[in-house]
């Protein structure tokens, strides 16, 4: 674990400020980069299910997504190395990509890393529990009394915030604990003879 954190700060860093670069431009253009949002239902859409985690509709909403990305991309690069956090976003990504294309209102744009956040939230909190690692069970518990909060953001609202993504975003994480899971050699479980 020692060797993973310096590679998963450095990476974190890099996506964040990668954002906040991002940003600057979509403001310097006119918000030029609120095109590459997602459209529910417009076959022509579907290409942006992934750039659409790396535009916001201002500094502000990138704000509210600054630090929980900082955080919870560190834990989930420290304890699974950045391979595997890669392969994880990713899947998290396209799961509130396609959920966000499938459900959500008419007529809407959405773009932001939220539904990624979710996913890490929710990847880190299962993961433990299904590698049965003793201080990953520890880390997702912690995870879940510092941001347990957010999932009210994955409940239905019409507050303008979506929480399609959110959702979606942490059905994703949890099912990439499972996908991208670590088996131990040996640890068997269930009945049977020994």
């Amino acid at each position: 674990m020692g060797g993973r954190a310096k590679p998963a700060a450095l990476l974190v860093l890099a996506w964040v400020g990668l954002l906040w670069l991002l940003e600057a431009v979509d403001v310097a253009t006119g918000n030029a980069l609120d095109s590459f949002g997602i459209r529910p239902r417009d076959p022509s859409e579907l290409v942006d299910v992934l750039p659409a985690t790396a535009v916001h509709f201002g500094f502000a909403h990138l704000m509210a997504n600054t630090l929980p990305l900082l955080v919870l991309g560190f834990l989930a690069g420290l304890r699974s190395g950045i391979r595997r956090l890669a392969g994880v976003t990713l899947l998290i990504a396209v799961i509130s990509g396609l959920g966000v294309w499938l459900i959500s209102p008419p007529g809407s744009n959405t773009a932001g890393v939220s539904g990624v956040i979710f996913g890490l939230f929710g990847y880190l909190v299962v993961r433990g529990f299904i590698e049965r690692k003793a201080l990953d069970i520890a880390i997702g518990v912690l995870v879940a009394v510092l941001y347990g909060s957010i999932l009210w953001g994955a409940l239905p609202a019409s507050n303008g915030i979506s929480w399609q993504a959110h959702f979606f975003g942490l059905a994703g994480g949890a099912l990439a604990a499972y996908v991208f899971r670590v088996r131990t050699p040996g640890l068997r479980t269930g009945g049977g003879v020994p």
